[in-house]
């Protein structure tokens, strides 16, 4: 590795990560959890040993993937799923459990990459050696290509660091009709180098994204590529019905000797969709025959809890780190009467944080949220309040707000949530009615949620839903759920509450221009309350992601830096004559 760039990237993962370290709740200094918090007792550890190669991993879901195109892929799990799996990207994370999975290792490149012009140039070379999944070797215009078709308008969703950061990128719509985006340039087949219109000394963190991920033009099928990705990981796609099963097969034209993170111990992953919660939970917990080599994708029914937490030999059995996410109800500010302050400001006092987390499964695996940023982002780890608002809220200054706003008599309104959220979505509902909102909640199939709120003409006023940085840092969370300037008609993230505030966006860009590590994100920590204050969503709460896994799995840990998600890389059986065939 160039020593340059080895020192830089050490600084910036060592600064970086901090947050990550600090003492969330439930967390101690040294990354090791407070064993009082029966959720946690095997956080930071590697459950089941080391797996043997072979036999079949069952994952159970009660839902299908948002998407598993690498242009399109931003949601926690689903990124796990897609990088640890099925592509592989410039950079990735170590797959550590604790605090160690924050450091970055190089996975396509060679190094973490060289910066030059001040981090405005960004220089990867890729590794000797690199295969698809038929043997063809994979290129630096294979990355570029799937950058570039990340701007495509039929292609919506995904990760936007590209368009935000790259020379062109605003005017840029994808490589239809031949057009190429010429801040990014591959003098060779090996060497790809981006030119960014500002320093960028994070880069290496948004090379580990998936719209890094090479995609091979001649096998680009568009839209329909988001059922079919052409593997450049340790696994491939045998077949795939959407809401029902995916099969993933060895990729035998992978080669572990240019990867040290994924170990690829199964044969065959399979991820059974379409099950229902309860029932999910209720399998693993009794973990017998093949489901005792399965884990589960969505985390545990508030009901399914106690289950686990009093019965010793399934808690141990648990996984429950932190996800590094905050959930809110975001408020449409551009129609009424959301556009009034004091009727948002209403929401925000109206809103039971208490009543959420008893909904979401109760303070062993739930904390109330008094900040938009999660608390690994703030100093010590713990979020700030500043807002000074009840956690069981206060109607009658929020009935005070509404009179102040000419809604004395209340308004009627609609909030959209996941299926898997139905009782914090009743929650919401009830708390708010206490003051004169009346709400009828929507429920979305969890594959299709993201898609739903991201069509900003035909949602609903509120949506719940949340927002994880993709690595800890406060430009990787404020600018992407509050700055204006990056709303989309569709497949619109992060921003749900299409909050354009001049001040704030003008304050985005000062802080983005700081040299200054430390200087930055103390700035980051008070731009928070400083929107808080605007009222664009009202905090909702923090979730640990509780995973259940089989009694004959191996190798398995939630990954801090995938909101808690199991690693894929490592995960395995303890006996794989045991699993199905």
């Amino acid at each position: 590795m160039n020593k340059r760039t080895c020192t830089l990237a050490t600084a910036l993962v060592t600064t970086l990560a901090l947050g990550a370290t600090g003492c969330a709740d439930g967390e101690k200094s040294d990354g090791s959890r407070d064993r009082r918090n029966p959720a946690t007792s095997t956080n930071g550890s590697v459950l089941g040993g080391t797996p043997q190669k072979g036999g079949t991993l069952t994952v159970l879901s009660n839902q299908d993937f948002s998407h598993l195109d690498p242009a399109r892929n931003w949601v926690m799990p689903d990124m796990d799923f897609g990088t640890r799996l099925l592509y592989r990207t410039l950079v990735t994370y170590s797959a550590k459990p604790g605090a160690k999975g924050s450091e970055l290792v190089p996975d396509l490149a060679e190094d973490l990459g060289t910066p030059s012009n001040g981090a405005k140039t960004w220089t990867f070379r890729l590794k000797p050696g690199l295969k698809y999944e038929d043997g063809t070797p994979i290129t630096s215009r294979d990355v570029k290509h799937n950058v570039e078709r990340s701007f495509s308008p039929d292609l919506p969703g995904g990760p936007d660091y590209a368009a935000r950061y790259l020379v062109g990128g605003k005017e840029y719509r994808g490589p239809a009709e031949g057009r190429h985006l010429d801040s990014v340039k591959t003098p060779d087949d090996r060497t790809i180098v981006f030119e960014l219109h500002t320093p960028f000394a994070e880069f290496p963190f948004a090379a580990t994204l998936p719209t890094f991920a090479p995609v091979p033009p001649a096998q680009d099928k568009g839209p329909q590529y988001d059922s079919r990705p052409f593997s450049s990981g340790p696994y491939k796609v045998d077949s795939y019905a959407r809401d029902k099963q995916l099969v993933l097969v060895r990729n035998t034209h992978w080669d572990p000797k240019t990867d040290s993170v994924r170990k690829a111990y199964p044969d065959r992953i399979v991820v059974t969709m379409g099950l229902k919660g309860n029932q999910i939970d209720d399998r693993l917990i009794a973990s017998s025959g093949t489901d005792a080599s399965a884990v589960s994708w969505a985390q545990l029914r508030p009901e399914s809890i106690s289950k686990v937490l009093t019965k010793a030999d399934v808690k141990a059995r648990l996984l429950a780190e932190s996800s590094s996410c905050t959930e809110m109800v975001q408020m449409h500010t551009g129609r009424a009467p959301f556009d009034d302050l004091k009727v948002r400001q209403a929401v925000q006092y109206a809103l039971d944080r208490e009543a959420i987390v008893t909904a979401a499964g109760g303070p062993a695996v739930v904390d109330a949220s008094t900040a938009a940023m999660p608390g690994a982002l703030f100093a010590r780890g713990k979020q700030p309040d500043t807002l000074k608002i009840p956690l069981s809220g206060d109607a009658e200054k929020a009935k005070q707000l509404l009179k102040e706003a000419g809604k004395a008599g209340g308004f009627s309104t609609r909030l959209t949530v996941s299926m898997n959220d139905k009782r914090i979505g009743e929650a919401i509902q009830e708390s708010l009615g206490r003051a004169g909102i009346k709400v009828t909640i929507e429920t979305v199939d969890p594959s299709a949620f993201y898609d739903t709120i991201g069509d900003t003409k035909s949602r609903t006023d509120l949506v719940y839903t949340g927002w994880c940085p993709d690595y800890p840092s406060g430009s990787t969370f404020l600018p992407f759920v509050f700055d204006g300037r990056f709303i989309k008609v569709k497949g619109n993230s992060g921003n749900h509450s299409l909050f354009k505030d001049d001040a704030t966006m003008k304050r985005m860009d000062e802080i983005a221009a700081l040299s200054d590590g430390a200087q930055a994100n103390k700035a980051w920590q008070d731009l928070d309350g400083q929107i808080l204050a605007k009222a664009p969503v009202a905090p909702g709460a923090s979730k640990r992601r509780t995973l259940l896994i089989g009694t004959n799995v191996a190798g398995a840990f939630g990954h801090t830096s995938w909101s808690g998600q199991l690693d894929y890389a490592t995960v395995g059986l303890k006996d794989p004559s045991k699993s199905a065939n």
